[in-house]
């Protein structure tokens, strides 16, 4: 008696409620009337009224059903109901069984309910042995926090994942969720994508990615893979995307990229940070870069640090303004500069800049401790420059003209510089030449105004406004120290290049070098006669002529 037991000690244990082993009879419960015969020469029972079976802890039960007595399975019909385990129940009009693979198919009218879901569906293939289920015909599904549609799904009773493919529509408290592949853990409420997915909130942003993870209940988005945040003012995105719904504060990473879409202004950097309460955007890492396109001209403008923000919702008097930090750059096709931070006020197509601000005009150089430069239908209108300002222009012969005062304002048209106010402690030094060719003198001016135009960037006449003090000094006299300024200082090697500002977030494509083609034929060419290089003619001895100073009144 005693070798059966320690026979069956020595087995491996087996977990409770085991799955029936293959084979295992389908047991008839009950039947209000069961006849036997043949249908298309295949023995059956068709078994009549309040009828149920059972295979180990499954149980079927419908009105009448065919049960094939010699292949183990059965046909159900009309109020079709199946339980395992006492926790996955399926119902249905029709359905069909096979004891030995421990299959199900249940059509019309499916309903499938487990602890966590209810699914409902038109026809619904259910492997007992794996607890797979499977639809093709689109399926809605239904738990305490969500719901979801898709046309096919798989369902794993065990760990509570479903798998959605094509047409993926999934509705939350907070968001509506399209996709293409998404699971969707029924029990820890997390969706995972696995393709094209956007997710809409109440607001009106949307997040696109297509592969990463989202909770339903913390709503914690984390997104992979051409991650993006859209909303009715911005578009951020980046390979990675961490957003919180709760606390509306995103963070990107890897090829980061911000679009303002009422400015037509954009800023690529490596990471980015979004704080949705506070309409800010922030862009650092790699020295991100901003491009503003205004008709035929951009802007680029590159710093440490750029940081963007919008007013909020219930502030719509507050200004769209963009903060650059450290180490800023701009390139324009009309002007470049430095500067160490800069304001640009997006409303008023103002742009400020501060400590240690230098700017490139054409061939003239302007500093000052700072600067404002003024737009007007996307061209520069004004450059405003704050103590110590100080311009300085070449003249053909590669001579410095310069300016220097208090406070000056330069004015432009058609992004030409074409007057320049110099007001309080004005002082000038202008070379005088004659054809552009040669210098007849260099005028010398101090008053307490000053004021300058301009035809084709070239000085045509200096008025001296108040209490003038002008001197001209022909070439011989001039010495080294009077070709100065106090301050003067030639930063032209400091200017920006169009790749240096542009960097690699906006790096100009790189044209392929285009290969001569090998010619099928070859000419008999007779070998040209090359000309003798002729000795260059001797430059003239510059020429003294009266000094002939610009028009001044």
């Amino acid at each position: 008696m005693l070798l059966p037991v320690l026979g069956m000690a020595q087995q491996r244990p087996t977990p409770r409620a085991a799955t029936p082993p293959k084979g295992q009879r389908i047991e008839l419960l009950t039947a209000a009337e069961l006849v036997g015969g043949s249908f298309n020469g295949v023995t059956i029972r068709k078994l009549i009224g309040n009828v149920s079976f059972r295979q180990g802890t499954t149980l079927l039960y419908c009105d009448s059903a065919y049960q094939y007595t010699e292949r183990n399975a059965l046909e159900a019909f009309s109020n079709v109901r199946i339980i395992q385990n006492d926790t996955v129940t399926i119902t249905g009009d029709r359905g069909t069984y096979d004891g030995d693979t421990r299959k199900a198919r249940m059509t019309g009218n499916v309903v499938m309910r487990d602890p966590s879901m209810t699914l409902t569906t038109s026809a619904l293939d259910y492997d007992l042995s794996t607890n797979l289920a499977y639809y093709n015909t689109g399926g809605h599904i239904v738990d305490p926090e969500n719901t979801l549609d898709s046309q096919f799904g798989y369902y794993n009773t065990t760990s509570k994942v479903f798998s959605f493919r094509r047409n993926v529509h999934v509705v939350t408290k907070s968001n509506e969720i399209n996709s293409d592949t998404l699971q969707y853990n029924t029990v820890s409420k997390i969706t995972y994508f696995f393709g094209p997915t956007r997710m809409k909130d109440k607001l009106q942003r949307t997040l696109y990615a297509e592969n990463g993870t989202y909770n339903t209940i913390t709503k914690l988005a984390n997104f992979q893979r051409n991650a993006k945040i859209e909303t009715p003012e911005y578009l951020l995105g980046g390979d990675k995307l961490v957003y919180d719904q709760n606390t509306e504060y995103g963070i990107a990473t890897g090829h980061v990229s911000m679009t303002s879409k009422k400015d037509n202004l954009e800023i690529r950097g490596d990471v980015g940070r979004y704080w949705r309460n506070l309409g800010r955007i922030k862009v650092y890492g790699s020295q991100p870069v901003m491009r503003n396109i205004s008709g035929k001209d951009t802007m680029y403008l590159a710093a440490d640090t750029l940081l963007s923000i919008e007013p909020k919702p219930p502030q719509p008097e507050a200004r769209s303004v963009l903060y650059a930090f450290r180490k800023v750059k701009i390139f324009r096709g009309t002007m470049q500069g430095r500067c160490d931070s800069l304001t640009y006020d997006r409303q008023d197509s103002i742009i400020y800049l501060n400590r240690n601000p230098i700017l490139w005009a054409d061939k003239n150089q302007l500093t000052a401790d700072s600067m404002e430069v003024r737009q007007r239908r996307n061209k520069i209108d004004q450059i405003r420059l704050y103590a110590n300002s100080f311009v300085v222009g070449q003249d053909t012969l590669l001579n410095f003209n310069q300016v220097k005062g208090r406070n000056m304002v330069a004015y432009f048209s058609e992004n030409k510089l074409k007057k320049v106010d110099v007001r309080g402690n004005a002082e000038s030094l202008y070379y005088a030449l004659e054809g552009d060719t040669v210098v007849s003198g260099v005028n010398k001016a101090l008053s307490a105004n000053m004021a300058m135009r301009f035809a084709e960037s070239k000085l045509s006449s200096i008025s001296f406004l108040t209490n003038p003090d002008a001197s001209f000094i022909p070439p011989p006299e001039l010495k080294p120290e009077d070709a100065k300024l106090k301050g003067f200082a030639w930063r032209a090697p400091e200017r920006p290049t169009r790749r240096q500002v542009l960097g690699k977030h906006f790096a100009l494509p790189v044209k392929p070098k285009s290969k001569a083609k090998p010619n099928s034929k070859t000419k008999k060419t007779t070998p040209k006669k090359t000309a003798t290089p002729k000795a260059p003619a001797p430059k003239p001895a510059p020429v003294k002529v009266p000094a002939r100073p610009p028009a001044a009144r």
